[in-house]
């Protein structure tokens, strides 16, 4: 694999790290407080090519759909409002792609940061050597970890809507945001809403970073946990338009991955998108904690 080299080199380094240092009063072994830091994780991150590839393939999206409007000309009368007026500015085409990733693109990313993070180190069998040598109490490492997977996932919304409203912007034009719902608003203003909707996409993306990081410390296979990440998102996504259901929909925090709609009328609606927040970070808050709970107690043998 073409990223193994590196890790190779970084377990051999791990392995052959000092012990470490004991007191001269109290020869009982002192907890090493500076092992891991998160620059080094970041940097690690950052160096791995599925990272590079992704973040390059954000950057890309826009100019692609920006070509495909600019050939195909406008979207029809029968297409969603979004769609239809996204060649209307550069604020109208950042929208859009938020309505055409949130649903599924965006979760994939997310379960490929959050998924893969903890999982690939326990593929290389480098897992055990992060915590043996220098020592790393294991719930320093998950936090570590994740802080910086979700780290990425924000770094990867803000690289798309930002690289959305410049194309969209060179295309056509920095037009004030027309809005499906209530005519025109200002630049501010259209900045504003931009700002209040990647928050709230961000906030319902935090139930598949959680999912995808407990499959992550549960499996040592990486392509396991991000793809169950995503077929659980697909099948919650299939029962949630299943309308017999009901009231029942409500508990599920993939009901309220389009409440951002409401950042779009005259006057801001918040009840929508506290609700669906108040839902995502129940889920996030217990599916993190089982995460925590499981890996404390794992015997991490890879």
């Amino acid at each position: 694999m073409p990223e193994r080299g590196h890790h190779t080199r970084l377990d051999a380094a791990l392995a052959a790290a000092p012990s470490p240092v004991e007191d001269a009063t109290h020869p009982r072994t002192l907890p090493v407080r500076n092992t891991l830091p998160l620059r080094v994780e970041a940097r690690r991150q950052v160096l791995r090519r599925r990272t590079q590839l992704t973040f390059a393939l954000l950057l890309v999206l826009p100019w692609l759909l920006q070509l495909a409007f600019v050939i195909g000309g406008n979207a029809g009368s029968d297409a969603p409002a979004l769609v239809e007026l996204a060649t209307s500015g550069a604020a109208n085409f950042a929208f859009f792609l938020v309505f055409a990733s949130s649903g599924f693109l965006l979760g994939v990313v997310v379960a490929l940061f959050c998924g893969d993070t903890v999982a690939s180190e326990a593929s290389w069998s480098s897992l055990k050597y992060l915590l043996a040598g220098p020592p790393v109490p294991r719930a320093r490492l998950l936090v570590r970890k994740l802080a910086v997977a979700l780290a990425s996932c924000v770094l990867a919304v803000v690289v798309l809507v930002a690289s959305g409203f410049v194309a969209g912007g060179v295309a056509f034009g920095w037009h004030a945001f027309v809005t499906p719902l209530a005519g025109t608003l200002s630049t501010g203003q259209s900045l504003f809403r931009l700002g209040v909707v990647v928050v709230y996409v961000l906030t319902s993306q935090l139930f598949v970073a959680s999912l995808a990081f407990l499959l992550g410390v549960w499996t040592d296979a990486p392509l396991g946990a991000v793809g169950g990440a995503v077929v659980l998102v697909v099948v919650l996504d299939i029962l949630d338009a299943v309308t017999a259901l009901g009231n029942w929909r409500e508990i599920s925090p993939r009901h309220y991955t389009t409440a951002w709609i409401d950042a779009l009328g005259d006057s801001l609606v918040w009840s929508g998108m506290a609700k669906g927040a108040l839902v995502t970070l129940a889920w996030t808050a217990g599916l993190l904690a089982l995460a925590f709970w499981h890996f404390t107690r794992k015997d991490v043998v890879s």
